[in-house]
């Protein structure tokens, strides 16, 4: 039987569920010290970040250091999708169990950063997520291709090519372990207009 991104997906969610608790602390740690050193190489960006569930990567850490420097958006669920608001507390429990920020009459475009939380990643580095879809129309909906980031606590991969054309394409995956950088992204789709 071939692999199918409905299979891969729940294999992943099960690998990621049953990973040891006991050194989630340590993981997170590293996980956020090489996000940090990332975010570094930009001056003052405007970044996308994710406000954690239980089983994702916890970025707190990271969005508690760059307040200071950078400006920081959330998404915030509208419908199938969902828009960018201004990161600030306290976040509200939402939909799904995602919490988000109070919403906001700006309607911001262009951000230099998205760190995006993954369950897999196929051969052409595309986003297997959660099966909704709300990555893949917030990304269509952008003029400019951001630096994405693709967080992942248990690294799961395949070869294969499973993902649609439209599944979202990092430039970098970190895991607690290793980071591996996408040599094979168009670099025309980042300046696309």
């Amino acid at each position: 039987m071939p692999l199918t991104k409905t299979i891969f997906r729940q294999d992943c969610l099960k690998k990621i569920k049953n990973s040891p608790k006991h050194n989630a602390m340590y993981k997170n740690a590293k996980l956020n010290n090489q996000l940090l050193y990332e975010i570094s190489k930009f001056k003052n960006p405007k970044v996308l970040c994710y406000a954690p569930l239980p089983f994702e990567p916890d970025i707190r850490k990271t969005i508690n250091t760059i307040r200071k420097k950078c400006d920081i958006f959330v998404p915030f669920m509208e419908g199938e999708s969902f828009k960018m608001v201004p990161f600030r507390l306290p976040l509200k429990k939402k939909k799904f169990g995602i919490y988000e920020a109070g919403n906001t009459l700006r309607n911001i475009k262009k951000i230099d950063i998205a760190i995006v939380p993954i369950v897999g990643v196929d051969g052409r580095f595309q986003r297997v997520g959660f099966g909704k879809g709300m990555y893949d129309r917030f990304f269509a909906k952008l003029k400019k291709r951001p630096y994405i980031i693709f967080i992942q606590s248990e690294f799961c991969y395949t070869k294969e090519f499973i993902c649609d054309d439209y599944d979202v394409t990092c430039d970098l995956i970190i895991t607690p372990n290793f980071k591996i950088k996408n040599k094979t992204i168009d670099t025309r789709a980042r300046n696309r207009k």
